[in-house]
């Protein structure tokens, strides 16, 4: 595992349940800003480190959606079931309404 992936997955466990973040919002926090790519590539990698124990169901992209995946994994179908089971709400363009449900961690200080 990098350091990057290691940074990204930091910030990723902070995600409170019931909330979610922006792939660039976890980049941007990891230290890595306008790299939302990169946190996806980490969070992909985690299907080989269940272990890690990693809530990546809680990231979404910049829009409120879930980003398809094009593996046919079923991994999206997961994540909007898990995110429900949590009370996230998608809308019927299959949208979460950020203003309401991302995460705003307190700022230092």
């Amino acid at each position: 595992m990098t350091l990057k992936h290691e940074q990204i997955y930091q910030q990723v466990k902070q995600i409170p349940r019931g909330c979610v973040a922006t792939y660039g919002q976890i980049a941007g926090l990891a230290g890595y800003p306008r790299h939302a790519r990169q946190a996806g590539y980490a969070l992909a990698a985690l299907r080989d480190k269940p272990e890690l124990q990693v809530p990546w169901h809680r990231v979404v992209n910049a829009k409120g959606e879930i980003s398809m995946r094009s593996s046919g994994s079923g991994c999206d179908e997961l994540q909007r079931i898990m995110l429900e089971d949590e009370g996230i709400v998608f809308d019927g363009s299959g949208r979460i309404n950020l203003s309401e449900f991302q995460w705003r961690p307190k700022q230092p200080g």
